[in-house]
């Protein structure tokens, strides 16, 4: 887990800081948008008062009730919110890179699984609705690897990958493997 403090609270101080007033006020101003829809909402903060994003979307999602950024504790809760095909490809996924990486620590960073060596993120895999998006943590792996990938979507920093899709350990473990190079 990140070492970062994910409650929207931690935020307030650097708010009442930059933007001059207490959080009494701030929480006044969200009483009178209350009823608009989050994109309204960022986008009073912002425009009006000049609030970064961060410091918009941690008082938006507070105002709205949401105190954490985090939504998962463990692997096993984050593998409890998608489907039980996403999550048997994706436990496959990090079991083929644990088991010939075994110091590889399994953790939830971003709301996501990944695997890191002490504070370095090697590898990460998250889910979307109809597909997974596996990260090697390095543009320049991803262009190395990107003629063996030409079956699947490359994106800019990922790789989309079916639901069901049948572990390429070979691939996968040698964009590891450059990827902890690095």
């Amino acid at each position: 887990m990140s070492s970062k403090d994910p409650s929207r609270e931690s935020h307030f101080p650097a708010i009442e800081k930059k933007y001059g007033e207490k959080m009494k006020y701030w929480f006044a101003v969200m009483a009178k948008i209350k009823g608009k829809k989050y994109p309204e909402q960022i986008a009073h903060l912002r425009e009006n008062y000049g609030f970064s994003q961060a410091h918009a979307n941690a008082l938006v999602m507070y105002s709205r009730g949401s105190t954490s950024a985090q939504r998962f504790s463990t692997p096993s809760d984050y593998f409890k919110s998608i489907t039980p095909e996403q999550a048997k490809t994706v436990k496959a996924i990090m079991k083929t890179i644990q088991t010939k990486y075994p110091k590889l620590e399994l953790v939830i960073a971003w709301n996501q699984p990944m695997l890191r060596e002490g504070t370095k993120y090697v590898f990460g895999v998250s889910a979307s609705k109809n597909y997974l998006l596996m990260a090697p943590w390095s543009t320049e792996v991803l262009d190395v690897f990107r003629p063996k990938l030409t079956e699947y979507k490359v994106n800019k920093k990922t790789i989309q990958i079916p639901s069901d899709w049948e572990v390429d350990s070979k691939v996968l473990l040698q964009m590891v493997k450059a990827q902890i190079a690095e």
